[in-house]
């Protein structure tokens, strides 16, 4: 708006006399290089610091995003891999699945979990589908948090 104001500060008003066609197009002229000098002028001077208030409002932006979004995410990665590479033998443990069994054998990347009531199923899984180092909740309470 202060941009709009300042140009018609600066405009020279035109009068068009009748038989002044040449000297009208000059003032004409003059009027549009005034004009153009004048916004030049008006948006340096609101580029100084609304340009430093763009930059400082991307960079908190990005800032809030990292601690609120990036940050926790990776911090969980960080648990559930050093979790996974904590497993034993004997170890009850929850798939990504959603079931829940308990480990006999594990190798390199591959353990082998025991399903089942009778513990008779054995099912080789990544280490990495493994979510959880936790047994079932087989009582009727919530589990605590």
């Amino acid at each position: 708006m202060s941009i709009l104001l300042n140009l018609l500060d600066t405009v020279p008003s035109i009068v068009m006399e009748s038989g002044a066609g040449e000297t009208a197009a000059q003032a004409v002229t003059q009027a549009a290089q005034a004009a153009t000098q004048a916004a030049g002028q008006a948006a340096q001077r609101s580029s100084g610091m609304g340009g430093m208030g763009v930059i400082l409002y991307i960079v908190a932006l990005v800032a809030i995003f990292y601690f609120f979004a990036i940050r926790p995410s990776k911090k969980r990665e960080k648990e559930l891999k050093t979790m996974q590479e904590s497993i034993k033998i004997g170890d009850d443990v929850m798939t990504s699945s959603g079931f829940y069994g308990k480990v006999t054998e594990i190798n390199d990347q591959i353990v082998v979990v025991e399903f089942g009531t009778n513990r008779g199923i054995r099912i080789p899984v990544k280490k990495s589908e493994i979510y959880g180092n936790k047994a079932p909740n087989m009582s009727s309470e919530p589990e605590s948090k």
